[in-house]
């Protein structure tokens, strides 16, 4: 009995795998569940015992890969702050790598319109995304959560830009201005770096 719970489990967790990367790199609609299944080494009877629908599989895949987000975005706050989170993020080599990469960047659209109960578990990730970079904000912030808010749409935004021209010249130079963008909305209002160029306190 061990064994066939352990070998269940490896199952629907190479479902996941295969889903969670497939989803983000070609899209949700794009990636039939026949795709997925051959891909992950099982047979298409196999997914429902793990998932009632595809719907299901969406959910649990964007939820999971909102998670690991999370830990990566900890870990890279912890090692160098909100200025290495914002380089990582629109770097070439997430630019260039979908699959493996932001998945609000990828799919934004698509869960837009996806059931209620998918864009519920969105909202709460994101939150909890927002509230984790609001956490590392300087004391004197107006609204903590407001600049995060900011700061994410903008890097996301910055990101599906990017993505949207790779392979021209443009694409790199809309990643170095998003983070410009990105690590101006961190400054605290009334800071020097608001100030112009040139213009000395009196």
């Amino acid at each position: 009995m061990r064994y066939e719970k352990g070998r269940r489990e490896a199952s629907r967790q190479r479902i996941m795998d295969v889903a969670t990367e497939r989803f983000r790199s070609d899209g949700i609609a794009a990636s039939g569940l026949a795709g997925i299944m051959g891909e992950a080494g099982l047979t298409n009877g196999a997914f429902y015992p793990h998932f009632p629908s595809k719907a299901a599989l969406v959910r649990e895949s964007l939820a999971a890969a909102l998670e690991a987000q999370t830990a990566q975005i900890q870990e890279l706050l912890a090692a160098g702050g909100a200025s290495l989170a914002i380089d990582t993020y629109l770097s070439a080599e997430h630019r260039d790598n979908p699959g493996k990469g932001c998945a609000s960047a990828a799919l934004l659209p698509e869960i837009a319109r996806e059931p209620i109960e998918t864009r519920q578990v969105y909202a709460e990730h994101l939150l909890k995304l927002v509230r984790q970079v609001a956490a590392e904000l300087t004391p004197d912030a107006r609204d903590p959560e407001a600049v995060a808010f900011g700061v994410f749409a903008t890097l996301i935004g910055t990101l599906e830009l990017s993505r949207a021209v790779n392979g021209t010249e443009l694409s790199d130079r809309i990643l170095e201005a998003g983070a410009v963008a990105a690590k101006a909305l961190l400054q605290p209002s009334g800071s020097d770096s608001d100030k112009p160029e040139g213009r000395k306190p009196s």
